[in-house]
């Protein structure tokens, strides 16, 4: 990326490259000093215990020596996107008026790739702030497909990480959580345009989507606790390197110790 191009504005560059110019000039989202190494320490935990909800978070944080309350506890696992795993309002809710659609996976045998694709959203960590992780996965081969990041939890880049995910192919059925990204008229609107069925986990339940769930996890043991990611190109460069060696490399005991992109048959 050239700042002073002669010929080519910093616009197009981005377009050629397929970088969202927004993320060129992006300094990683700041909290107080204290409320980041929190968000940190809670990301951590409920990569080991997602069934921790906001009172033992709380209980959990105040032994390790840090006074906090109920307030900014639920505070800061709303600003990341999580919920513990037992059925409870969530604090990724659907957005005012927004059609849930039902569950559509219970006791379905998933027998071939592009049957079933499911997506989430994690947060990632940054040295001094944290962004946002969207993928979309085939349940099948547990392929990743796409993934975007965002500074936001809004819906572009959620659609983005779809429309990627379509050079593969398309499946019968999408799962999501009820999320307001995922229940927005433009990204349902995505799927119900190319005939696609729509299955939502039940309220309080991200194990109804237990694949993509290991996936953030290995995701963060193996890479992003790994570093400390400065910038946002940064996070984008290793985070595309561990997908591409989880696709790749990474043999599942599941799969008969093959790959995801074997399996999937990626060419």
């Amino acid at each position: 990326m050239e700042r002073a191009h002669p010929d080519l504005s910093i616009r197009r560059q981005c377009e050629l490259l397929g970088v969202n110019r927004a993320g060129l000039y992006y300094q990683p989202r700041e909290e107080q000093e204290e409320n980041v190494e929190l968000m940190r320490l809670l990301d951590e935990q409920y990569t080991r215990t997602p069934f921790f909800g906001r009172r033992r978070m709380k209980a959990w944080l105040q032994e390790q020596g840090y006074q906090v309350n109920p307030k900014r506890v639920t505070r800061l696992m709303g600003l990341m996107g999580i919920t513990a795993i037992y059925p409870k309002p969530k604090l990724s809710a659907p957005g005012e008026g927004h059609k849930i659609y039902p569950y559509l996976l219970k006791g379905v045998a998933v027998k071939c790739v592009n049957q079933v694709w499911s997506t989430d959203i994690t947060y990632i960590r940054m040295a001094h702030g944290f962004v946002y992780l969207v993928a979309v996965m085939d349940w099948f081969s547990r392929f990743v497909l796409s993934w975007a990041l965002s500074v936001s939890m809004e819906v572009p880049f959620c659609i983005e990480a779809l429309e990627k995910a379509f050079r593969w192919g398309q499946p019968e059925i999408f799962n999501s959580d009820q999320g307001s990204q995922f229940t927005s008229e433009k990204f349902i609107g995505v799927l119900k345009g190319r005939q696609i069925r729509v299955s939502m986990d039940g309220r309080g339940r991200c194990l109804d989507n237990i694949f993509i769930e290991r996936l953030w996890r290995s995701l963060k043991y193996e890479e992003v606790y790994l570093r400390d990611y400065r910038l946002i190109p940064e996070a984008r460069t290793g985070i595309g390197r561990w997908f591409q060696f989880y696709n790749n490399e990474r043999p599942h005991q599941s799969l008969g110790y093959r790959t995801p992109a074997a399996v999937y048959g990626k060419p």
